[in-house]
């Protein structure tokens, strides 16, 4: 396989691809936005939109974990299938697919009357993930090869602008226009319907030049046994989910904090729209720019610096009295997680060999999943037992600690 699959696609499929490279990306863009706006949204809100069912206040925080962590927990069975079934059926149906889901998930969060209602409603986003790879795979079949540098950017900017852009649109609509929380997640709802739409009548099939052969169940399972028998991939993948747990056990509770410094009356939406969303903002801007830092220091020391400067800034994050303050470290936060997302891929592409790279970046999200299953239930029990302030520096010595190890391993790779 050579190193740039998106050269070789360019290279087999006819002058003309399937699809505009251009129109396709507008539309897998407005795709990603839209979710990301939605999944930011629930995030965001959850806490109040367990309170607006009954639960009981002392019980938020706990529940307030678990229901994260139950996003995560059917989608880490299917991780390995969707590329599959994806490059064997119909990548179209696949993104389709994850639309509608989408959909249904938003309406059923805002129907939700009752705790067990909502919990089931987010056991369903697990069937709506794993939609971003094999939009990505699609775009890359039919960009020009030069082009491939712009489409990744583009592209990869959109989820990290849904998630800053969702928790403010939440804000107007609940501080502002005086709107129900429900408001909130019907209207992401109905905008993924106009996805769904939009996918239907202005994107086309692109299929792979190659089309896997064998039992999905055959070829799933040995994409993951192919990227995890490799050690350097095991390691990043590794330190990802590490990184990761920290940001899942804190970012559930990131309303918490907002809610003690301004109360649960008006004003909260906009809190959590300042304090999550702008965080979220200036980590899309972060990303792009730490790579050429990771070039002239070396990926390994930037990963390290950045997880050092992540756990230093979440651990304090309950003493802050003002949301701004409180702004402050969520952004310093999210420019160092997103750096420590950017040199981890910046490993991956360094160190996979090109025959397993394609399998290694779809299964890329994996550790995400585990993370997310581990991370926030263990979050839950610290919150339930000790309080939510102690899940931050809980967070923050895991993300410090793990830097420790793997600065001590890279100094035994040079010894």
């Amino acid at each position: 396989m050579p190193d740039n699959p998106a050269q070789d696609a360019s290279d087999t499929q006819p002058s003309r691809p399937v699809q505009d490279w251009r129109a396709l990306l507008a539309i897998y863009s407005v795709t990603s936005l839209i979710e990301a706006i939605g999944v930011s949204q629930i995030f965001a809100f959850l806490p109040a939109r367990l309170r607006e069912i009954g639960l009981p206040q002392r019980d938020v925080a706990a529940f307030t974990g678990i229901f994260t962590a139950l996003i995560f927990v059917v989608g880490i069975f299917l991780v390995p299938f969707w590329g599959v079934w994806a490059d064997k059926i119909s990548r179209r149906a696949v993104i389709v697919r994850s639309a509608v889901v989408e959909a249904v998930v938003f309406a059923a969060v805002a129907l939700a009357a009752q705790p067990w209602q909502l919990a089931a409603a987010l056991l369903l986003t697990g069937l709506q993930l794993g939609n971003t790879g094999v939009m990505l795979a699609a775009l890359r079949d039919v960009s020009p090869a030069h082009r491939v540098g712009t489409m990744s950017a583009v592209f990869s900017a959109t989820g990290p602008v849904g998630f800053a852009v969702g928790p403010a649109v939440g804000g107007v609509m609940v501080d502002v226009l005086h709107l129900p929380l429900v408001a909130v997640f019907w209207s992401s709802s109905v905008l993924s319907v106009a996805v769904v739409l939009l996918l239907m009548l202005g994107s086309r099939e692109v299929r792979p030049a190659v089309v896997p052969r064998g039992g999905s169940l055959e070829l799933a399972i040995g994409a993951v046994r192919g990227v995890l028998a490799d050690p350097a991939v095991r390691r990043v993948f590794t330190i990802f989910g590490v990184a990761i747990l920290g940001n899942l056990m804190t970012r559930p509770y990131m309303p918490l904090l907002v809610e003690r410094i301004t109360g649960s009356g008006e004003g909260l939406a906009s809190g959590i729209a300042l304090v999550v969303g702008t965080a979220a903002l200036i980590g899309a801007l972060a990303s792009p720019l730490s790579g050429p830092l990771g070039d002239r220091l070396g990926l390994r020391t930037v990963l390290v610096g950045a997880l050092i400067v992540g756990g230093l800034s979440v651990a304090p994050m309950p003493l802050v009295q003002t949301v701004v303050g409180l702004a402050g470290l969520s952004i310093v936060y999210a420019a160092a997680f997103a750096t420590v997302q950017a040199m981890v891929f910046g490993l991956l592409a360094v160190q996979v060999p090109p025959e397993r790279r394609s399998a290694t970046l779809n299964l890329v999200l994996l550790p995400l999943y585990v993370a997310g299953i581990i991370g926030p239930s263990l979050a839950a029990g610290f919150s339930a037992t000790i309080g939510v302030p102690a899940v931050y520096p809980v967070a923050g010595l895991i993300m410090v600690a793990s830097a420790v190890v793997i600065s001590g391993l890279v100094r035994a790779s040079h010894a």
